[in-house]
């Protein structure tokens, strides 16, 4: 996993193989930092040949995770850049539960175009 160097509120990673529970505190850490300084956070998110989410730490993500369910009016754009058909399906299935934040689901062709937009120094 990489955090990517983008503005400072945006919440940028790019994931690949299989994701670890050290990797999803790590994200989790990089959000609540985030969240302390913005009204709203935006996120991109990357993957490349994801086989797998590591069980092992998941059940402390997800408590740290329940809580944003509260928060859910503080998020604002969120790209997902994926090489995988199935996670772009995840994402737009994500995104029709979640009408009020703004998704967009590229392929890896438009990783600039998906980052400018999460950004919002692009369409």
């Amino acid at each position: 996993m990489d955090i990517l160097d983008t503005a400072d509120d945006v919440l940028a990673v790019s994931l690949s193989d299989r994701i670890t529970g050290d990797e999803l505190d790590r994200i989790m850490d990089r959000l609540d930092a985030i969240m302390a300084h913005h009204d709203k956070v935006h996120v991109f998110v990357q993957t490349h040949s994801i086989d797998g989410i590591e069980l092992k730490g998941l059940g402390a993500y997800m408590a740290r995770a329940m809580p944003l369910l509260g928060k859910l009016n503080r998020f604002g754009r969120v790209a997902v850049v994926a090489d995988q058909a199935w996670i772009r399906a995840a994402t737009k299935l994500e995104s029709a539960v979640l009408p009020f934040i703004s998704y967009r689901v590229f392929e890896p062709q438009d990783r600039d175009a998906a980052l400018a937009w999460v950004s919002g120094t692009g369409d």
